[in-house]
């Protein structure tokens, strides 16, 4: 088995998908989930604007509102916008929240806390730079959801998917830290083609992907800081023949980021013991 084989065995990406089947499959997990844990009242989201957040909200709160009616109960999917400072792409944040149509919006700036936390280390003595500043802000993000949630009876919503996990683009116990990930198996294209059949307006998932956390290059696109398009990676994970060169790429990016896609190491993880 080669690499690529393994990828994507283990993220469980299609080549082709029913876009249809998707979206109901989706649906139909968050609604049975909530079902069997019944202690959950709300799902809770960071919403970006961006195309993840944008499709997994939809779909958050469509599951919401099936529940809502078959069982009278007081359900609530609650979407939660985490700018830092002022969001260079408010508008399409705005957008996003219109056609997601969330039962309730918190909006937490994170500025001041993440602020307080890089002058608390410094006064300890630790410098950070831009870049794990940028992590700072994804984990102060995971943070206030998962208050959110803890006050409302709910669980935090995670966008992980197979495009972006493959390359461990994410901040570790930052957007990588969530309860339940429905998007887990689609790649960049697939996610697009559910947002188009959701009636999504088109600027929200045809812009370019940016995780935007370093203030020394703002807006930072994804394939630029990667080294490669999703096209690329979409190829890759539906087991397409790329260039080597990127395919090595893609592979580097997979194998640095392992400890991103797993539980905290144990002496049994790393002894045959």
């Amino acid at each position: 088995m080669t690499l690529q084989q393994e990828v994507i065995r283990r993220l469980r990406c299609k080549a082709e998908i029913n876009v249809d089947e998707e979206i109901r499959l989706t649906i139909n997990f968050l609604k049975d989930y909530i079902k069997k844990n019944d202690f959950i009242r709300s799902l809770v989201l960071g919403i970006s604007g961006g195309q993840d957040s944008t499709l997994c909200g939809k779909l958050c709160q469509m599951a919401i509102d099936e529940l809502k009616s078959e069982t009278k109960e007081d359900y609530r999917f609650i979407a939660v916008r985490l700018p830092y400072g002022e969001q260079f792409d408010e508008a399409d944040c705005n957008d996003a929240l219109e056609f997601i149509n969330p039962d309730k919006v918190f909006t937490v700036n994170i500025k001041e806390a993440v602020d307080a936390s890089v002058k608390s280390l410094k006064l300890a003595g630790v410098e950070i730079t831009d870049f794990a500043k940028g992590n700072e802000k994804a984990r102060e993000r995971m943070k206030a959801q998962y208050s959110i949630a803890t006050m409302n009876k709910g669980i935090v919503v995670g966008t992980d998917h197979a495009a972006e996990a493959i390359t461990g683009f994410f901040t570790k116990y930052g957007d990588g830290g969530a309860d339940i990930m429905p998007l887990f198996r689609l790649n960049k294209r697939q996610g697009k083609a559910l947002l188009k059949a959701l009636g999504c307006p088109e600027h929200l998932y045809m812009k370019k992907p940016t995780a935007d956390l370093e203030e020394e290059r703002p807006a930072l696109a994804d394939e630029v800081a990667l080294g490669v398009t999703y096209d690329n990676i979409d190829d890759y994970l539906e087991g397409k023949k790329i260039a080597d060169e990127v395919r090595k790429k893609i592979e580097a990016h997979y194998l640095r980021s392992e400890h991103k896609r797993s539980l905290p190491v144990t002496v049994f993880d790393f002894y045959n013991i």
